[in-house]
């Protein structure tokens, strides 16, 4: 299954350390970060669970819920949230999926189909793909995609950034320009005719080309 932006991110049920969830129910009124590892006790992995459990007070403040998942048992995660608090100075305060029979990892196109339906006797190259970050809205629908290779730790400042950036366009017919953070100037979005631009900025705005228009960010 190919996933792309837009789409209705797939429901399902599955087995996590604070107990069964139904993906959608548990999301609610959230947006999601939904995070993925290709298996417990991964060294790159390590670093990133407990850097999301850390930044629990920013996710708090946008309405944002993390969780993540490895295709590992349940078991498993628990034994590894050990070691992340001992290693990384946070204790785990999201959910962590279990996904011993790969069902999950590829209804979200993480692995092809001709996977198998074990995790067992799997090593963390075997997964390797499994290594996503979506960005899930209120709507259900998938706002962003994120794939990094296994030597690589994610970015979660720019997972933030790119936050700041989807909230405040959802509900402003704006687009952040490159390297854009809180609280810098903003694009008018295309969509909107000058017309409608001037009812919404009477003040008006910085162009320095006709489809180039600048204004401060939304309150």
């Amino acid at each position: 299954m190919t996933l792309a932006l837009g789409d209705i991110a797939p429901d399902f049920k599955a087995s996590t350390t604070e107990g069964p969830i139904s993906f959608h129910e548990w999301l609610g009124d959230s947006w999601g970060l939904f995070f993925s590892h290709p298996k417990d006790f991964t060294p790159v992995c390590t670093t990133e669970l407990g850097a999301v459990a850390r930044l629990k007070p920013e996710w708090d403040k946008r309405n944002i819920k993390p969780i993540g998942i490895s295709v590992d048992p349940v078991d498993d995660h628990g034994r590894w949230a050990a070691d992340i608090e001992e290693t990384q100075g946070s204790r785990v305060n999201f959910p962590m999926i279990g996904d011993p029979t790969l069902e999950i990892a590829k209804l979200y196109g993480m692995l092809p189909a001709a996977s198998g339906d074990t995790s067992q006797g799997r090593t963390a190259a075997d997964n390797q793909t499994v290594r996503n970050v979506f960005i899930i809205g209120p709507d259900k629908k998938i706002k962003l995609i994120l794939v990094y290779p296994m030597t690589t730790g994610r970015n979660f400042q720019e997972i933030l950034r790119v936050i700041d950036s989807l909230q405040m366009t959802a509900k402003h017919r704006v687009a952040t320009p490159a390297d854009w953070k809180q609280g810098e100037d903003v694009i008018i979005a295309g969509s909107v005719s000058n017309e409608e631009a001037a009812k919404i900025y009477p003040s008006g705005w910085r162009s320095p080309r006709p489809y180039l228009r600048i204004v401060p960010q939304p309150k």
